[in-house]
């Protein structure tokens, strides 16, 4: 069998500048150097930040550089009580940093309108950075009172381009949510797209968004998920055939061919079209 995948980018590398400002603080992907190019365009207000789950306060952190270097002040959310142990640790000594050891909900007093309010955090804070493993677009979603100038968020990088994915509304399942749908709730509350790295996405507010000159946003134009994207097609005997990635990315195991058989080799075979 011979299998290639044969595809044409639709990158946008005029409408990918912020690309050539990644760099790492604490990030993983670049992000650091991103959000700084972002507010170098369009400044602060408040230079305040939100961060949940916050981890441990500086591994792979979009908020540590802003805080430790910038002088930012801080919300850190973190449900994980041991990683909260090392995030109280991390902040001690700094006055600015608040730190939140619970499981933000969508509704209730958990919710992150709610928490912000008691924080007394600004209505537009100038950043927000959601990344839980997956319930983010419920998080962002449930944001109703509260308008980042700046959000990040974390999207499933498997996921087509041309496919809308959102997870249960439940806590205990980890899934996550594709790009196209965080695109799509970013319109429905007046965000649009400037920025992709592998998993996280840059919205800004509609107002800020003809300071960057990005002509073409799409998402053909922005990101190209072909690294991680793994296709299916079915053959005429019944055959499964996958393409691109062949492993699971969050638990590192190979997918062989016969992983993903449905029909037992006995049954694989082509007896003429199905009536």
């Amino acid at each position: 069998m011979k299998l290639r995948i044969q595809k044409t980018s639709q990158l946008n590398s005029k409408s990918r500048f912020l690309q050539e400002y990644r760099n790492n603080v604490t990030t993983q992907r670049g992000e650091d150097g991103i959000i700084n190019a972002i507010f170098n365009i369009i400044g602060t207000e408040n230079k305040y930040c939100i961060e949940f789950g916050a981890w441990d306060g500086k591994l792979y952190s979009n908020t540590w550089n802003l805080i430790n270097n910038f002088d930012w002040e801080a919300l850190l959310i973190e449900a994980n009580k041991q990683k909260f142990g090392e995030l109280e640790t991390e902040y001690e000594n700094n006055r600015k940093v608040a730190a939140l050891n619970c499981l933000v909900n969508t509704e209730g007093k958990f919710s992150l309108d709610s928490i912000l309010k008691i924080a007394e955090a600004p209505s537009e804070p100038d950043f927000l950075s959601i990344d839980v493993d997956g319930l983010d677009w419920y998080m962002w979603e449930s944001l109703l009172f509260f308008a980042p100038r700046l959000i990040v968020v974390e999207f499933n990088p498997t996921i087509s381009n041309d496919i809308i994915f959102i997870q249960d509304n439940d806590p205990a399942i980890n899934q996550g949510c594709s790009l196209a749908a965080l695109i799509e709730l970013g319109h429905s509350k007046s965000y649009e797209l400037i920025a992709t790295t592998s998993w996280n996405a840059f919205f800004v507010k509609t107002e800020l968004f003809d300071k960057f000159g990005i002509e073409d946003n799409s998402i053909n134009a922005m990101h190209d998920p072909a690294h991680f994207e793994s296709r299916l097609f079915q053959c005429y005997d019944g055959s499964l055939v996958l393409a691109g990635c062949k492993h699971l990315l969050w638990h590192d195991v190979s997918i062989a061919p016969e992983d993903i058989q449905v029909l037992p080799k006995s049954l694989r075979k082509f007896d003429g079209p199905a009536e």
